[in-house]
């Protein structure tokens, strides 16, 4: 009678521990703020308010083409004050090549309003109040208070949440629920440069479209999830070439 060979069991992986996920955070910051020591917020703006209105026109645009819209409108409506009672068809035209114009429009135009009748002119400086004015989100919010205030905020774009989920420092999806989780891994001090970080690496290597592995300076902390299977291979072909 034949025996059975029994099928060995192949172990899993242990999940890492925060500390470790910590370390291996830690590594990453060190290597890529030596990578893109230029990293900052690309949006051109003078003041909070006009980075508050820069960064709303952002959504579902380029910061490029935020930064060649802006300077005209703010030539013209520098203010909250002046911004408020602008006629709403000219802030349109003016907004119209960073897409999405008419609701962007009445979104600046809204919170223009709000800052003089709530805050005295003044964009805030909390989180909470930042994320009742209208076209104004977490991700929002975060940057004004990182960037124009030096009070920490993890952004989560569409880069840093990408960058994160292929480094496995989450599994979510959900921004709100990517922010909470990086909060814990990411020291505090780095949380607004984390992003400025991501995104720089994720225009230069590590795109939507392809993630350029064998030229990444963090390929060896990274698991590479969600990265197709051919550009793995190609990763561990050229890392044999080398050795």
């Amino acid at each position: 009678m034949k025996s059975r060979a029994k099928s060995a069991k192949v172990a899993k992986p242990a999940k890492p521990t925060l500390e470790d996920q910590q370390a291996r955070m830690r590594e990453v910051l060190r290597i890529l703020d030596r990578e893109y020591p230029e990293a900052e917020c690309s949006l051109s703006y003078s003041d909070p308010f006009q980075l508050l209105v820069a960064t709303i026109l952002s959504a579902q645009c380029t910061d490029e083409r935020v930064n060649k819209t802006t300077p005209a409108l703010f030539a013209k409506y520098p203010t909250p004050q002046t911004m408020a009672r602008a006629p709403l068809r000219d802030l349109e035209k003016l907004v119209q090549p960073t897409g999405f114009f008419r609701s962007k429009a009445k979104s600046i135009q809204a919170t223009s309003k709000s800052l003089m009748e709530l805050h005295n002119g003044k964009v805030p400086q909390s989180l909470e109040a930042l994320v009742k004015l209208r076209g104004v989100g977490r991700k929002t919010a975060n940057v004004v208070l990182g960037v124009a205030y030096g009070v920490p905020g993890l952004v989560v774009d569409t880069h840093v949440g990408r960058i994160s989920r292929r480094l496995d420092f989450t599994r979510h999806l959900d921004p709100v629920k990517i922010e909470h989780e990086l909060m814990e891994i990411v020291p505090r001090e780095q949380w607004t440069h984390y992003a400025h970080l991501m995104i720089s690496h994720g225009r230069a290597i590590c795109t939507a479209r392809k993630a350029y592995c064998g030229s990444c300076p963090i390929s060896h902390l990274c698991p590479k999830i969600g990265v197709p299977e051919e550009q793995r291979q190609a990763t561990l072909a050229s890392s044999a070439q080398a050795e």
